[in-house]
């Protein structure tokens, strides 16, 4: 059986959790503990030594990411819980993470199981989370790099060095200034959303990095980026790239 521990400061949502676990997924889950705080919580990981954790962020005393540095190494798998939070969700979703939003609903839970169990085990969490504890720490402009889920695991990539992605059925290839290319096993819709401000969406079928333009051809609707590559802009998008480039001056 799966060993868990469940970290809520609200008794009414670990009852929940334990007892939705319990019920559809049974035989399949043993809690060991149920912490009402960060401090608990980390006695109880010691303890027990579980394979998951679930974790609320927002605590009185303590938010969840403080956790972490009360370990050397992290060898237990972690699903974040949270009301909605833009910038903690979008630092999870950049370090290829895992979280559910409360009120918590059966089919999310569901796929957050699904994917625990599909993990591959080589995949270093404790990298994905010293990779969100950076991201948590600056801006969005100044994120150092952001993990995008592949069909081995995750590969981490500088935003810097991202030219543009293109959407590739429910995939997206990632074109990098050294020309090379990652699949990501993301639809572009949700690299779009963790990419940082200076990219934008000039088309249904790409999403730029604004710092690497060259020039725009306003009679074909093209834009010539430093590699000389020329991709489309769409009609709907013309007005928006037209003010972000200027804004990115």
């Amino acid at each position: 059986m799966i060993k868990v521990v469940i970290i809520d400061d609200e008794s009414s949502a670990r009852n929940l959790l334990e007892k939705t676990l319990l019920k559809y997924f049974p035989n399949k889950f043993n809690i060991v503990e149920k912490c009402p705080s960060v401090d608990s919580g980390i006695m109880a990981i010691k303890t027990y030594e579980p394979d998951l954790v679930f974790l609320d962020i927002q605590m009185p005393e303590k938010n969840g990411f403080e956790l972490f540095g009360a370990f050397d190494v992290i060898n237990f798998e972690v699903i974040f819980t949270t009301a909605y939070d833009r910038f903690a969700i979008k630092a999870i979703r950049r370090s290829a993470l895992d979280y559910l939003l409360k009120p918590i609903n059966i089919v999310d839970l569901s796929n957050a199981v699904k994917r625990f169990e599909a993990l591959n085990k080589s995949s270093s969490t404790h990298r994905k989370l010293s990779l969100l504890l950076e991201n948590l720490n600056v801006n969005d402009q100044n994120v150092s790099k952001i993990a995008f889920p592949t069909l081995e695991g995750f590969e981490l990539i500088h935003a810097n060095q991202i030219l543009y992605c293109k959407a590739e059925s429910n995939y997206c290839s990632i074109k990098r200034i050294d020309s090379s290319y990652r699949m990501a096993t993301k639809t572009l819709k949700f690299v779009e959303e963790i990419l940082p401000g200076n990219f934008l969406r000039i088309h249904k079928s790409y999403v730029l990095n604004l710092n690497f333009v060259v020039r725009y051809h306003k009679s074909n609707k093209e834009v010539e980026l430093t590699n000389g590559e020329k991709l489309p802009v769409s009609f709907r998008k013309e007005e928006e790239f037209i003010n972000a480039i200027l804004q990115n001056q």
